[in-house]
């Protein structure tokens, strides 16, 4: 038995994949945890939030503060208060880009590591 389906939107195939996922998941009492890892951006942030607030099985939303940078990259009008998000009052998910700015950052491609067993069978590292 679960109580919790952590998911993450970019990953899931967007919101109204997600959505579909979670309907699933409801039919089961099951309550929905989106991942919240500053790996994602702020955009992906927003778009977890507004896919919480969207759902009737909502359960929690991982989250991790991104760095003073990414947030000057990526203004956004979600916000924390009382430990609650609040999605702010921007149109759309909230979030802008700064191009001037992000140009000014190198793009540095990094890769997450996988663990391998002798006979090729992937292990959780």
């Amino acid at each position: 038995l679960i109580d919790y389906i952590r998911a993450t939107v970019v990953h899931a195939g967007g919101i109204t994949h997600l959505r579909r996922v979670a309907a699933l998941a409801d039919l089961y009492q099951v309550r929905t945890g989106c991942h919240g890892a500053t790996d994602l951006s702020p955009v992906s942030m927003a778009a977890a939030l507004h896919f919480g607030l969207s759902v009737p099985n909502f359960g929690v939303q991982e989250y991790m503060r991104h760095s003073a940078e990414t947030d000057a990259v990526f203004p956004h009008g979600y916000s924390i208060n009382q430990g609650m998000m609040h999605p702010g009052d921007a149109p759309g998910l909230g979030v802008d880009l700064d191009e001037d700015l992000a140009a000014k950052y190198d793009y540095k491609r990094a890769y997450l590591p996988v663990n391998r067993l002798e006979d090729g069978t992937m292990f959780n590292w």
